[in-house]
């Protein structure tokens, strides 16, 4: 993929100035910092000025129908995790599409799709990784930084080169299994909540749609859309 590239200090969320601009090509928007930064839902993203890699990239899938919107989120995360591998092991992708070292997390992704009839018009894929920070200081609960892993500072414009290039390729691929085998905690029971309490379950599967499907400790079948359960770590 060919990719156009803007570099800004500062604006409140790389996905707002794509949304605001916009691009008939492959855009990826790079900020030093961001205001208002942010996760799904209402989580914000702690990032020091100038230490990390936040970024948004926007594309316009080709015929790729609205149930098929998953493959974009198991894209990115594969390519991320991958990328990551280049500097440290025991990186994981937590369900659906958070990356993890062992039980921190590195980073995060935020996935807004434009819909045109059955089909994706527009992607903007958001992300948050921590390269450089050395502390962090708001309420996540397990930031984590490939500093704080390897003890090495990292260039940023090297890592975000290598991710969009895997990115670009794992677009056009069918990596369901790739990712399958990625994910963190897919062996063995674990702790989840759910509206109705504390279980123990393991990972079977992640459906083409993106649900997620645990055995709980009573062989009950339990599927999951997007934050309707919760992994208890």
């Amino acid at each position: 993929m060919n990719w156009e590239f803007v570099h800004i200090n500062e604006t409140d969320s790389t996905n707002q100035w794509l949304r605001k601009h916009g691009s008939d090509g492959n855009l990826v928007v790079v900020a030093d910092y961001q205001t208002a930064g942010r996760g799904c839902g209402e989580n914000r993203w702690e990032s020091e000025r100038g230490q990390n890699l936040l970024f948004s990239v926007l594309i316009h899938p080709q015929n790729v129908p609205a149930a098929r919107q998953f493959h974009i989120s198991m894209a990115v995360s594969l390519a991320i995790c991958e990328a990551l591998e280049q500097y440290i092991g025991d990186v994981s992708i937590k369900w659906p599409n958070d990356i993890y070292w062992r039980n921190g997390k590195i980073a995060g992704i935020l996935i807004e799709n434009t819909l045109q009839g059955t089909v994706i018009r527009d992607s903007i894929i958001g992300v948050g990784l921590n390269v450089n920070q050395r502390e962090f200081h708001s309420d996540a609960p397990n930031p984590v930084s490939l500093y704080q892993i390897s003890g090495q500072e990292t260039d940023r414009d090297t890592l975000l080169d290598d991710i969009l290039q895997r990115l670009g390729q794992l677009l056009g691929q069918d990596i369901r299994s790739r990712y399958l085998s990625r994910l963190y905690r897919r062996k063995g029971f674990h702790p989840y909540v759910d509206a109705e309490g504390a279980f123990m379950a393991e990972m079977t599967d992640v459906r083409e749609d993106g649900h997620l499907v645990l055995s709980d400790d009573a062989g009950k079948e339990r599927v999951y859309a997007f934050k309707e359960v919760q992994f208890v770590i």
